[in-house]
């Protein structure tokens, strides 16, 4: 591809990321990165603001992809619509009922999680399908004008349509669904089957309600984005990034917005196994430290997990709401750079989940903000440059640091030196116990896997994290700081297919999963089609859960994309059994069931493809700044050399304790770590065994 400018836009909790890969005619890439403050509740506004920080021309743009987090904030803040419920007769407190799940067990006067559609918005209409599709009850439509205009009445928003094993067969709801429609044009509706062709009808359910719960709002913003880009002069709707890892297009996404729950995280995590894939390191632990949040997701193999069993808001004393959509399988805490320290009433140190936000973010800022903050201990301990804080954009406001730091101090009868350690540690425990349950938790040792660190404090944390996990190199990625609008760069066009199908592994089992196989590519072909997608560009992946015949829990197992025959259900099998024995660190002697399939379906959009320069020169001190003072915390106070990330070249190297300064973020280097620039501009850190 060449003349192109290609652009991603990340909707971040508190900064919204730009990255810009041009392409002139002589095949030469320049890349731009911009960062501006995020503007809820117009996101859109702070995508067109970044979009004028970073001078680009929407005329100009060839390709645009989109990341979110309109749906977690409509979901989290309660900022949806009001929907109402129908289902099948009888199952009209499914919601309510939920699961037995009781995270916080000992508590006598524990509620379940307030549902989202209240018992006087939920309807019932006769109607019953087996759990083999099996009609065992006609649809009854006679009340359905009854309960519209009662959800009239009642101000309903939205309608969520769930049935007793529509997974199976859905013919009931498709018939709900179209005759809705004619009742009442235009109210957004969403059935089940349309999300999730998986069993449990409470997650189902659950799925449906959320996301015509948020399907208004987000179908607003999403025609809002794309109206004032086609206006500025953009020539083809964004591609929005989903959750599974993949962008779609804004029209699907507009009438399934659930999908993109958690499209930022999976951007970042996608472009971590991309950077992998080109470096030769299938094994990955990626950690994007945001202003709010710190993920981690485990890459293996090169593949990142994707996984239906999300949940939100689930801690120690919530169960949380389930979302059955493809989601990356991630872990998630309240640690960022604009996390809250605080000190309970038992003098304890505690940092996060709270955070200070964009507005009045931290107390360095100088907006206002008066609780220190990750940001400000790093920046009192010397980690990041007060004479650069922020790229050179803000002041800091080294007063109002200062006077934060102190009333934590005061609260543990400790200087404020001390204090800032402290909030260091803390919050790098809080990381580290978030990386050991992708890896440690997930039956994998770190020691064998290579850190990929990003977002705006990935880099300021990693080496401390790796050092306590064993791990031997980190990597900090080129542009890391906006680096999950990178990785929509190298996403697919992608839409992830699971569909619940009990049966056994018996000899003559193969051509049955086959045809269940076969079935469900044959009607993504078709969608993919229909979007204008030619078939030769679609390509599959396979994959099976299994379990234990009569256990509840599953395991995912990669399948060949060859024809399954009766030869391969034996290693499948084996397969199954060593999966599972990591998973659970023991096998049984019994049966092997398959209980679903899952269809990974992908078609290329013109995703980036990445040159490597040549290595120059190994002498790093045309990059060198000059030297000052930095706590390490643990390994005290050490000169450290301070080196400017932009005139850092492939090939260069240097030896710990140093800085790595760049406009969006601060590389931290311990004391013995050795650096070098690879060919694509990352930053590699070996540490000391």
């Amino acid at each position: 591809m060449t003349g192109t400018l290609r652009v991603a836009t990340d909707v971040g909790g508190t900064f919204t990321d730009l990255v810009a890969f041009e392409i002139d005619a002589d095949g030469h890439t320049s890349i731009r990165t911009a960062k501006s403050d995020t503007t809820p509740p117009d996101f859109e506004r702070g995508v067109l603001n970044v979009m004028d920080k970073a001078r680009i021309d929407p005329a100009a743009v060839a390709f645009f992809a989109h990341g979110t987090t309109v749906v977690i904030n409509a979901l989290t803040e309660r900022k949806g619509v009001r929907v109402g419920l129908i289902t099948t007769k009888g199952f009209r407190d499914t919601l309510e009922i939920a699961r037995g799940n009781r995270p916080d067990f000992f508590n006598l006067f524990y509620e379940k999680p307030k549902p989202f559609v209240p018992r006087y918005l939920r309807r019932e209409l006769n109607e019953r399908m087996s759990y083999r599709g099996e009609e065992l009850q006609s649809l009854d439509l006679s009340d359905l004008p009854s309960i519209v205009a009662e959800f009239q009445a009642e101000g309903v928003e939205a309608v969520a349509i769930s049935f007793l094993h529509s997974y199976a067969n859905p013919t009931h709801e498709e018939a709900v669904l179209e005759e809705l429609r004619r009742l009442w044009p235009g109210v957004p509706a969403v059935a089940s089957h349309q999300i999730a062709r998986e069993w449990r009808e409470y997650e189902r359910t659950s799925t449906a309600v959320l996301s015509a719960y948020v399907q208004p709002v987000a179908e607003k913003y999403l025609r809002g984005l794309d109206r004032g880009l086609k206006e500025r002069g953009l020539r083809q709707a964004p591609y929005i990034m989903q959750s599974n890892c993949g962008v779609d297009s804004l029209d699907a996404t507009a009438r399934i917005p659930i999908t993109m729950v958690e499209s930022g995280p999976a951007s970042g995590f996608w472009g971590a196994a991309e950077l992998g894939r080109v470096l030769g390191i299938p094994d990955i632990l990626a950690l994007d430290i945001g202003g709010t949040t710190a993920k981690c997701s485990l890459v293996l193999d090169g593949q990142v997990r994707i996984m239906t069993d999300y949940w939100i808001e689930r801690d120690r004393k919530s169960a949380g709401y389930p979302i059955m959509v493809p989601v990356v399988d991630l872990v998630e805490i309240g640690n960022g750079g604009g996390s809250i320290a605080w000190v309970d009433d038992f003098g304890k140190l505690h940092v996060g989940p709270q955070s200070a936000g964009a507005m009045p973010g931290p107390a360095a800022y100088g907006r206002g903000g008066t609780q220190a903050t990750t940001t400000d201990a790093n920046l009192w301990l010397g980690r990041i440059n007060r004479e650069y804080f922020c790229g050179g954009e803000v002041v800091a406001d080294m007063a109002a640091t200062e006077a934060a730091i102190t009333r934590v101090g005061e609260k543990l009868g400790l200087d404020p030196t001390e204090a800032a350690r402290g909030i260091i540690r803390i919050a790098n425990n809080n990381m580290v116990n978030a990386l050991k349950l992708v890896s440690l938790n997930r039956g994998h040792d770190p020691r064998d896997f290579t850190l990929v660190a990003f977002g705006g404090g990935g880099a300021m944390h990693a080496v401390a994290l790796a050092q306590e996990l064993g791990v031997r190199e980190v990597i900090v990625p080129f542009g890391a700081s906006v680096f999950s609008a990178w990785g929509m760069m190298m996403s697919d066009l992608r839409r992830d297919y699971f569909v619940t199908r009990l049966g056994t592994l018996e000899p003559g089992a193969a051509e049955g999963i086959e045809t269940a196989f076969t079935a469900v590519e044959d009607s993504a072909r078709a969608q993919f089609s229909a979007e204008g997608i030619e078939r030769k560009k679609v390509v599959f992946a396979r994959f099976g859960k299994f379990r234990y015949q009569n256990q509840e829990h599953t395991v995912e197992v990669p399948l060949s994309s060859d024809p399954v025959t009766d030869a391969d259900l034996h290693r499948i099998a084996s397969d199954f059994h060593t999966a599972y024995e990591r998973e659970y660190t023991y096998r049984l002697n019994a049966p092997v069931e398959m209980v679903g399939l899952h269809v990974i379906a992908r078609a290329e959009v013109g995703k980036l493809q990445l040159k490597e320069r040549p290595l120059g020169p190994v002498d790093a001190s045309s990059a060198l700044k000059g030297h000052r003072p930095v706590d390490y915390a643990l390994e005290g106070i050490h000169e450290a050399s301070i080196y400017d990330g932009t005139r850092l070249a492939p090939g260069m190297t240097f030896v710990g304790p140093a800085i790595v300064e760049d406009p969006g973020t601060t590389i931290v280097v311990h004391p013995g770590n050795e650096v070098r620039v690879d060919g694509y501009g990352n930053i590699r850190i070996a540490l000391q065994d």
